[in-house]
């Protein structure tokens, strides 16, 4: 229903200013500076997932897609720097970190992640971005680019797990390189065989000290990952240990979709990383006009044992992108 109002002069001038507010405010959530520091939370279907913006530029914005399933993006702190050139992204997926905590497994899916992705830019009304995921953010990166390769302006593929297949056996090869009396440990381990717990814990800490995070002490960043762990999510979607994929993952395959990757790609590997040089390489042989850089001295978490190394790489790629822009 219609009401009549009568405006003074000075209400006119009022209306007709605040129109002109808004349509500018309008106008600017469309542009790339429209993304500002924030930290908060963000529904989604199954609960709340928490995010942060850091940085701000008319820059294009990097999104971060931490490993896991389930590590929450504490260890990816070192690689905040990059804020100082363009408007960086977090969140901790649902299910661990920050964010709520989940039990229903019809939300442990590779779709519900990429929902999650979804949900969150267009609260931020992030439009087009480059995109960096780390180990199983690979895997959630490369799926999320096959079905929105519109909005990604470029792709950050560290450490990547683009075949569980692949991933299992470069693992059992790294196992092969330890000390026997901790292989048959962790052989056992991945056989189900049950074992003292401390002696288990102390051979995967062997195993993580030589491929995952080589630079001691860990850091509180590395510290706090571990702590808020997604259990849940992480044993029904890969399994119960990193050396053999039993879970919703275990087939998970990319390779014969690297060829579809039309955006610059930067694939990053730790000179000692799980994810090892040689298969990072042929990753990186099946995707056109892809780049490759090997982080020295550095396991799984190059942001970690590297972080000056890592940051170099990425800053550098990223510069290369915004000049072609």
């Amino acid at each position: 229903m219609w009401t009549s109002v009568q405006f003074s002069n000075s209400n006119r001038m009022r209306f007709a200013t605040a129109i002109v507010l808004s349509l500018i405010l309008t106008t600017s959530c469309t542009t790339k500076t429209a993304i500002k520091p924030c930290e908060g939370f963000v529904n989604v279907n199954g609960g709340k997932i928490w995010y942060r913006v850091i940085g701000q530029s008319n820059k294009t914005p990097l999104l971060m897609l931490h490993g896991g399933p389930g590590y929450p993006s504490y260890y990816l702190n070192p690689l905040l720097p990059l804020a100082n050139e363009r408007p960086v992204i977090l969140f901790d997926q649902l299910g661990c970190g920050r964010s709520d905590r989940i039990s229903d497994t019809t939300l442990m899916t590779v779709d519900h992640h990429i929902e999650q992705i979804d949900q969150l830019l267009s609260v931020l009304n992030v439009k087009e971005f480059y995109l960096y995921g780390h180990s199983w953010g690979t895997m959630l990166g490369i799926d999320y680019y096959l079905k929105n390769n519109e909005r990604i302006k470029g792709l950050i593929l560290a450490g990547p797990c683009l075949s569980a297949e692949i991933w299992v056996r470069d693992s059992d090869a790294l196992i092969s390189t330890l000390p026997d009396s901790i292989q048959v440990i962790l052989r056992n381990d991945v056989r189900g065989v049950k074992q003292d717990s401390s002696i288990r814990s102390s051979a995967i800490r062997i195993y993580a000290d030589n491929f995952y995070t080589r630079k001691l002490p860990r850091s509180k960043d590395v510290e706090a990952s571990e702590a808020q762990i997604g259990h849940s999510v992480y044993e029904y979607m890969w399994g119960l240990t990193e050396f053999s994929a039993t879970g919703t993952l275990k087939s998970y395959d990319r390779t014969a979709d690297l060829d579809k990757i039309k955006v610059p790609t930067l694939y990053l590997a730790g000179e000692f990383d799980v994810a090892t040089p040689k298969t990072v390489r042929y990753y990186q042989s099946l995707t056109p006009g892809a780049k490759l850089k090997i982080i020295g001295n550095a396991g799984h978490m190059t942001m970690h044992d590297n972080p000056t190394e890592d940051l170099r790489a990425i800053s550098e790629f990223l510069a290369g992108l915004d000049k072609a822009d």
